[in-house]
C-alpha cells in the first residue's frame, strides 16, 4: 500500500511540465520591443525598456535607487544562444551579462542570469 503511494506521487511530480526556456525567437517575439518590470526584492518593480534597435534602458527614480547608485542608464542587448544579453554604460561597471528566460504564464518570467542571480519579471506593454 504505501509504495502504490509514493509511486503515485513519484508520477505526479515527475510528470508536472517543467518551465518552458524562451528561444531567440521567443525573446524576440515576447521581449523586445516592451517594456520589463523586474521585481526588487525590497518591494516595487524595475523598469526596463528593450528598444527594437539594439538599445536598453531603465530608470530606477520611483524606487529611490538615486541615493545608492546611479538611477538611470542606458546601454545594448542581443541574442547570443537563446539568452538574452545586456551591457549598460555605468551598472554593474560595464560588464556584460547573459540570462537564461523561463516562461511562468503569459505576463510572468523566470530569469537567471549567467552569475547564478536569479528572479522573476513581468512582461510590460509595448514601446
Amino acid at each position: 500500500m504505501i509504495t502504490t503511494i509514493i509511486a503515485i506521487l513519484l508520477a505526479a511530480t515527475s510528470s508536472q511540465a517543467a518551465p518552458e526556456r524562451y528561444s531567440a525567437q521567443d525573446i524576440r517575439d515576447g521581449i523586445v520591443g516592451r517594456r520589463i518590470f523586474l521585481a526588487v526584492p525590497f518591494g516595487g518593480e524595475f523598469p526596463l525598456n528593450y528598444r527594437r534597435g539594439g538599445s536598453v534602458d531603465g530608470n530606477g527614480e520611483a524606487l529611490g535607487l538615486g541615493r545608492f547608485a546611479k538611477p538611470n542608464d542606458t546601454g545594448n542587448w542581443w541574442i547570443e544562444s537563446d539568452r538574452l544579453c545586456q551591457k549598460f554604460r555605468s551598472w554593474y561597471d560595464g560588464r556584460p551579462m547573459c540570462f537564461d528566460l523561463y516562461r511562468i504564464d503569459d505576463k510572468r518570467l523566470k530569469w537567471i542570469r549567467n552569475d547564478g542571480k536569479s528572479g522573476t519579471a513581468r512582461i510590460g506593454p509595448q514601446l
